[in-house]
């Protein structure tokens, strides 16, 4: 048996003056933006080659490239449920790298410089180290967040979304401060004739705590997550200052202890304290990303029962497993174009899977039913590009399709969901050239609201019978 994909009319596109300049303005800012990231980068670069050499910054900046490669890559991992654009992820860390440390580096110097005018030559350094650049640094680095809660708040859904942000713009920092370490290093060991300064910064920055930038703005980007999920005002600038001051804490700690406690003190903090709270944060983050999975795995029955997904495609979708299978089995038998496809796709369930459980906590009420609109419709275009493919929605399942199962029909041209739950109940899925809806793919009813999830009239808790309609032997999907 099939289970058949509605068709009808997409919603009606804006067209207004106001939308195009909104477009416009969506190219323009983020070219101007990695320009302003770019102009800092050059000002950084001279600033740094000025007080190291050009040799002191080669020899920084490959050593850099070492662990900011690792670094990055983990946070691309942890934010695999639901990528971020990679353009915004560009930006963050361009933003900590260029501007952050630019910044930093200016109002850091002329602030130690004034302390040692006030409180005699030497005490700058220390003062700066542990109080004045904590607290510099971290504001710099939570200010793109800030800005992305203010300007871009779609695209916070919650912790991992601020930790993997953190995590980007604080890698951006440590790199750029990485090249003016290891360059100072290289220019004294070359006045000094001796060798070794280099790898021992390496090691200590690079080996051994390649993760403190991350780990002290991660604070500021838990609070930013906590921020996202409620409409209190209070409870958002609380959850953001709150973070900012622990990322203060933790950073003013490291940094005392580098400069004050010596090297015996330093091995304790980083010991007792700073490896215990990298634990911790590993297990915040495996947390919440399963806590990503249930969300989407309680999502989809509701979506194939609205006929915005097939039924076959669930257990695809509601685990990361089935999901790089899926993926991995597109680009064997259909090429890198199809697999990347299919990964569309899958992205565009998981965004609407976590709007509508947004949508559920509170979190988004004035402009739900727009944003529906625009994640529908974006899951339409995803769905119908895969679906242009070949076998990009079948080839997972290879020869051993699940009983009874058949591919789902491809869309008609055109095609868009409608969000259930609004707009007139005589709106249908209307067949382009037909005036009546598919039968039963409908938007519910007066008073019946948007479709169902787990535990709901008609729909199974986890571990309960499948829900009507789904093809035989189907089971919520496992969740990674």
């Amino acid at each position: 048996m099939a289970y058949p994909v509605p068709t009808g009319r997409p919603p009606a596109e804006p067209t207004t003056r106001h939308t195009h300049a909104a477009r416009r303005k969506g190219v323009l800012l983020p070219v101007v933006g990695l320009v302003a990231l770019g102009v800092c980068g050059l000002v950084v670069l001279g600033l740094v080659g000025n007080s190291v050499g050009p040799g002191g910054v080669l020899v920084g900046a490959l050593c850099a490239l070492l662990p900011v490669g690792p670094v990055v890559a983990t946070f691309l991992w942890i934010d695999r449920w639901e990528p971020e654009p990679p353009r915004m992820l560009l930006i963050a860390f361009l933003w900590g790298a260029c501007f952050a440390a630019l910044s930093a580096l200016l109002i850091n110097s002329s602030a130690a410089l004034a302390v040692d005018a006030l409180l005699g030559r030497g005490n700058g350094d220390v003062l700066g180290s542990v109080v004045i650049a904590p607290f510099v640094e971290e504001a710099l680095k939570g200010a793109f967040l800030v800005g992305l809660l203010v300007w871009r708040r779609r695209e916070f859904d919650g912790i991992v979304d601020g930790i993997v942000y953190a995590g980007l713009v604080a890698a951006g920092f440590a790199f750029t401060e990485n090249i003016l370490y290891i360059g100072r290093a290289f220019a004294e060991d070359a006045m000094a004739g001796q060798s070794g300064g280099v790898l021992a910064v390496l090691l200590l920055r690079g080996v051994f705590s390649p993760f403190a930038h991350p780990l002290f703005t991660a604070m500021t980007g838990i609070g930013a997550g906590i921020a996202a999920a409620t409409r209190s005002t209070t409870v958002r600038v609380l959850a953001v200052l709150a973070g900012y001051l622990v990322a203060v804490l933790l950073h003013a700690l490291w940094n005392g202890a580098a400069s004050v406690l010596g090297g015996t003190g330093f091995v304790q903090v980083y010991v007792v304290i700073m490896v215990p709270l990298f634990i911790g944060l590993a297990v915040v983050v495996i947390w919440q990303r399963r806590r990503e999975a249930r969300t989407v795995a309680e999502q989809l029955p509701s979506f194939a029962q609205a006929g915005w997904i097939a039924w076959s495609e669930v257990p695809l979708l509601g685990n990361l497993a089935q999901r790089r299978g899926w993926r991995r089995a597109v680009r064997q038998r259909s090429g890198p174009h199809a697999a990347r496809a299919v990964a569309d796709y899958q992205a565009a369930v998981t965004e609407l899977a976590f709007l509508r459980a947004r949508i559920a906590r509170g979190a988004v009420r004035d402009s739900a039913a727009e944003l529906e609109h625009e994640r529908l419709r974006a899951l339409a275009k995803a769905r119908a590009r895969a679906l242009g493919m070949p076998d990009a929605l079948t080839a997972a399942w290879g020869n051993q399709h699940p009983p009874g199962w058949t591919p789902p029909p491809a869309p008609a041209p055109g095609w868009a969901p409608v969000p259930q739950g609004y707009g007139p109940p005589s709106q249908g899925y209307v067949t382009p050239g037909h005036g009546q809806p598919s039968p039963g793919h409908g938007p519910p009813g007066p008073g019946q609201g948007p479709p169902p999830t787990y535990g709901a009239p008609g729909l199974p808790r986890h571990g309960q019978q499948p829900p009507p309609g789904a093809p035989p032997g189907w089971g919520p999907p496992a969740q990674r």
